[in-house]
C-alpha cells in the first residue's frame, strides 16, 4: 500500500486499501460465475473499515447491502448508489415505521412480524428460515405454511428468502445436510413466489460451496481479505492496516514491573517504547500477557505486561534508532514483517470479526 500523508499529531489510525477491496470484490465475483447478485454485507462501520468509503468502493458490483439495524441502514443508504439496503437482523417494533417509509428490506421470520410492517405501508422483505443457527428465522418445519401466509398478507413483497450457515467453515457434513435440505424446501417456494431471490452463502460458504450460490451471495469478512478458513488466504488482500505512535521512550533496569498487576517483570535492563493505542481504541486486553507484538522499524516488539485503556508498552531494545512519533504497526506490514488480523484475534483469544468490529471511534480511517 502506498505511504499516506498522516498527520502527524495522530495517535492511532487505520489504512484502508480501496483497490485490494475491489480486488476480494472481483474474488467473490469470479469464484461464483456472472450470474448471482451480491449482497456485501457492511455491517459494524464495514467491519470497522469505515462503511461510506467501503459502500462507494462496492457499489459496482453489489446488488444489495446488508446491515443490522436502522441506524447502519441510514447511514449506508446516503451513499449506496440507489442498491438495496438489507436490514439483516430484526428491528424492534418502534423501529417498523422508519424501516417501511424508508424502503430497507426487512428480514422476518414469521408472517406475524411481516403483518406488523405492513401496518406502516408496502414493505419488501427477506423470510428467513431457520435450518441449524437456531438465532432468527422460521423454524424449517414449519416454513412452508408459514410462507404462504406471508404470501396472503396486503402489502408485502418478497424480495428473497435465506438461511445462514453456522458451520460452513468448521463441519463440512453439517453444511452439505443444510444446503441439502433448503434446496428441497426452496424448490416449493419457488412455485409460489417465482421472482423472490434465494440466498444462503456467507464468506465460508462462498469458499467451500459456491455451487450453491442461488441467486444471491452474502460476503461479509472475505471482502476485507480476511479468510475464515486459512487454506484460502493467499487468494485474498488484507484491506485494512491499524497503526500508532510511540510517545515515549524509557531505560529499564533489571527487575522493573511494567502495566498494572507488574504481570511482566524484567529479567535484565530493557528498552521500551510506550504507544498511544489500548483497549478503548479496540485493542484487546485480552492479548495482555499471550504473547501478542507490533511492529517498529520492520522489527517485531513484544507486548509488555497488560494493555490498558489508552497505551501499551512494547520492548524496542533490538530495535536501532527508535524515535518519538515513530509509527508502530498493530495490523499489517512493515518491512518484511507482517500482522494479521488473525494473529492478534489468536492472541485474544477470540476472533478476527471481533477485532476489526472494535476498532474504536478513536482511531481515524485513511483510504487510498
Amino acid at each position: 500500500m502506498p505511504a499516506l500523508p498522516v498527520p502527524d499529531h495522530l495517535r492511532t489510525w487505520v489504512e484502508i486499501n480501496l483497490g485490494a477491496l475491489r480486488r476480494n470484490l472481483a474474488f467473490v465475483r469470479n469464484r461464483i460465475g456472472p450470474g448471482p447478485g451480491i449482497l456485501a454485507v457492511v455491517k459494524a462501520n464495514g467491519y470497522g473499515h469505515g462503511v461510506a468509503d467501503i459502500v462507494r468502493a462496492l457499489a459496482d458490483d453489489t446488488e444489495v447491502f446488508g446491515v443490522a439495524n436502522i441506524k447502519e441502514a441510514v447511514e449506508v443508504a446516503s451513499v449506496a448508489s440507489g442498491r438495496g439496503v438489507m436490514l439483516l437482523s430484526p428491528c424492534l417494533p418502534a423501529e417498523y415505521e422508519t424501516a417501511v417509509r424508508s424502503g430497507y428490506i426487512v428480514t422476518v421470520s414469521s408472517a406475524d412480524e411481516a403483518l406488523a410492517y405492513s401496518r406502516y405501508g408496502q414493505v419488501s422483505v427477506n423470510f428467513k428460515i431457520d435450518t441449524g443457527m437456531g438465532r432468527a428465522g422460521c423454524a424449517a418445519g414449519s416454513a412452508l405454511e408459514e410462507f404462504r401466509r406471508v404470501l396472503a398478507i396486503k402489502g408485502v413483497f418478497l424480495h428473497s428468502i435465506s438461511t445462514h450457515l453456522p458451520s460452513a467453515d468448521e463441519d463440512a457434513v453439517f453444511t452439505l445436510e443444510q444446503l441439502e435440505g433448503f434446496d428441497a424446501l426452496a424448490a416449493d417456494l419457488r412455485s409460489l413466489a417465482r421472482d423472490a431471490k434465494f440466498h444462503v452463502l456467507n464468506s465460508a460458504g462462498v469458499l467451500t460451496r459456491p455451487e450453491h450460490r442461488l441467486d444471491l451471495v452474502r460476503p461479509g469478512l472475505i471482502l476485507y481479505g480476511i479468510s475464515p478458513l486459512p487454506e484460502y488466504s493467499s487468494q485474498l488482500e488484507p484491506v485494512l492496516s491499524w497503526k500508532s505512535r510511540v510517545v515515549l521512550l524509557r531505560e529499564l533496569p533489571t527487575g522493573s514491573s511494567v502495566s498494572y498487576g507488574r504481570s511482566f517483570i524484567a529479567e535484565k535492563p530493557i528498552r521500551t517504547a510506550l504507544v498511544a493505542v489500548g483497549y478503548a481504541d479496540g485493542f484487546p486486553r485480552q492479548a495482555s500477557g499471550r504473547g501478542a507484538s507490533v511492529l517498529v522499524r520492520g522489527i517485531r516488539c513484544a507486548v509488555l505486561g497488560r494493555v490498558t485503556m489508552d497505551q501499551i508498552v512494547v520492548d524496542v531494545s533490538q530495535v536501532c534508532g527508535v524515535e518519538l512519533g515513530d509509527d508502530v504497526t498493530l495490523i499489517g506490514s512493515d518491512g518484511a514483517e507482517k500482522i494479521g488480523v488473525s494473529e492478534l484475534a489468536s492472541q485474544a483469544g477470540t476472533i478476527s470479526w471481533e477485532i476489526l468490529a472494535g476498532i474504536g471511534r478513536r482511531v481515524e480511517h485513511f483510504c487510498v
